[in-house]
């Protein structure tokens, strides 16, 4: 018996229907740049290509992954809002942001206060450095020392009236905030003087050591993503009303920034994203409005 055309045609129409949401689900999507915070890398309004396997499949209304793997740092990404208004709407009903990983799980990245990304040394909290202070004090620093169970074979030498003593920044800091600046701490190198933090990009399984520097940032990361009642009192802390001073995460994170300085829409403002929110890496401009753009490579 011979088909109708108009049959034919609705046929034809359904399956290619079928096959660009099946691909769309499953294989590529696409993306509209939302905002001007890539630039000159993308342009708003133009559309990419998205690649949903680059990290591994993430299986609809589900926080699983066939095949997972971790983004690299550089990798342009198209995930979905880490801190929306509304927390109850779901991952994947969120808006869709752009931006360039600057961090991947278990990197340390030296942030000013700001959370801008700088350019100084990475170094570890507990490294040791030189401070002096008037050596009058060294009977109000003595018993503050034993509180906060610091050795006192630091004290290593005498200058010019005062103590040199040898402490870690994490130390120095503890020191500062128990003797509420009667004591002047002073680096006896100028390139010990903080102006910027490691912070550890953190890693599933992988634990992290709180600090006052990134306190805060990690107890919002534990209240939205990791399930966990947590606060910050006094630069401590609490997960689940108890004090903690280690965390272990259950999920890995990265720290995304974006390619235009001005634009502040990436990490320093919805914090760490972690990998269930990613949907993929972009790979191509399908549509753009200026000239040579067309199924350019994005990098």
């Amino acid at each position: 018996m011979k088909r109708h055309p108009v049959v034919i045609v609705l046929r034809t129409f359904v399956l290619v229907v079928f096959v660009v949401l099946l691909c769309k689900t499953f294989v590529v999507t696409s993306c509209t740049i939302p905002s001007t915070g890539m630039e000159n890398g993308l342009y708003k309004g133009e559309r990419v290509l998205v690649n949903k396997w680059s990290y591994g499949l993430r299986l609809p209304f589900s926080t699983k992954r066939w095949c997972a793997r971790e983004a690299k740092s550089g990798d342009v990404i198209v995930f979905n809002n880490p801190n929306p208004r509304d927390n109850t709407i779901s991952i994947y009903n969120r808006d869709v942001f752009v931006s360039r990983c600057k961090g991947a799980p278990g990197d340390t990245l030296m942030l000013n206060d700001g959370l801008t990304i700088t350019n100084d040394e990475v170094f570890s909290p507990d490294t040791k450095s030189f401070y002096l202070y008037p050596l009058e004090e060294e009977k109000e620093l003595l018993p503050v020392l034993n509180k906060l169970g610091i050795n006192e074979q630091t004290l290593v030498g005498y200058q010019d009236g005062n103590y040199i003593r040898n402490l870690s920044h994490y130390e120095c800091y503890l020191i500062r905030q128990e003797l509420k600046g009667k004591i002047n701490l002073t680096p006896l190198y100028k390139e010990d003087t903080l102006e910027s933090h490691p912070f550890v990009i953190p890693k599933k399984g992988f634990t992290v050591k709180v600090y006052p520097w990134n306190v805060k940032l990690l107890c919002n990361t534990i209240s939205r993503h990791e399930g966990k009642r947590a606060s910050v009192r006094n630069d401590m802390l609490y997960v689940d009303g108890y004090p903690i001073s280690f965390y272990t995460f259950t999920k890995d994170y990265y720290w995304m920034t974006s390619d235009n300085p001005v634009n502040i829409s990436d990490s320093r403002l919805f914090g760490l994203v972690p990998d269930t929110h990613l949907i993929g890496k972009v790979g191509r401009v399908w549509f753009s409005t200026r000239g040579g753009r067309l199924f350019k490579s994005v990098r």
